[in-house]
């Protein structure tokens, strides 16, 4: 048994791997993007530092993953597309959590009451594109619903116009109504990086695009 055990390591693709390894990272996404609207929804300073303290710990274990995505790279001839792809698509998503912890860590660093329309709008938003995200990275493995693939990164696209949008017209509400300029930029400063988040949601899905052009 042992022998065939290994035969078995032997002769399965090893390329395999990086879906597995993409899906888990995409599955942690979804859920600091369902914290982080817990984290804007919560007027509790203290209770807040323990969610954001929750999203660290996700945007950790989801380092660990693209450090193996890395190292795995490095270790195999065989990749189920593009190198450089597979570089990309791992450093966008991880960028994707560096940006949520970023955002959240940023709300209890200023001392914001992130009761606020802009912030709650862009954390949805955000949360819905990490949801997209993980459907395409999910029908990357066998790449036979080309529509779902499409329609995601659609929305994804869409998602990132309305963020645009919405940090618009929270920045011209914030000058508008908000006397204290400490605020004003504490404000803004986690507008821009919520923001960037839909970016790089959009970063991964250029990637995604360009890996079904090529081999879909």
């Amino acid at each position: 048994m042992a022998g065939l055990n290994t035969m078995l390591k032997i002769f399965l693709p090893k390329d395999r791997v990086f879906y597995q390894l993409f899906e888990s990272v995409s599955e942690v996404l979804v859920k600091m993007g369902d914290k982080l609207k817990e984290v804007v929804n919560e007027p509790d300073f203290d209770k807040r530092g323990q969610l954001i303290q929750e999203i660290e710990d996700m945007e950790h274990i989801n380092d660990d993953y693209t450090h193996t995505i890395f190292t795995e790279l490095g270790k195999n001839f065989i990749t189920p597309f593009d190198r450089e792809d597979i570089h990309y698509l791992a450093t966008s998503l991880d960028d994707i959590a560096d940006y949520i912890y970023a955002s959240a860590k940023k709300i209890n660093f200023y001392r914001v009451n992130p009761n606020d329309m802009g912030v709650t709008k862009m954390a949805d938003l955000i949360a819905l594109g990490c949801v997209q995200v993980d459907k395409a990275i999910k029908e990357l493995r066998n790449m036979k619903n080309m529509r779902l693939i499409t329609d995601a990164l659609v929305s994804i696209n869409s998602i990132e116009n309305q963020a645009d949008d919405i940090f618009d017209m929270s920045i011209e509400r914030l000058f508008a109504t908000e006397p204290d300029a400490k605020e004003v930029i504490k404000k803004r400063e986690i507008y821009q990086v919520m923001e960037i988040v839909t970016d790089k949601c959009e970063d991964a899905a250029n990637v995604i695009e360009s890996i079904i052009v090529k081999y879909a």
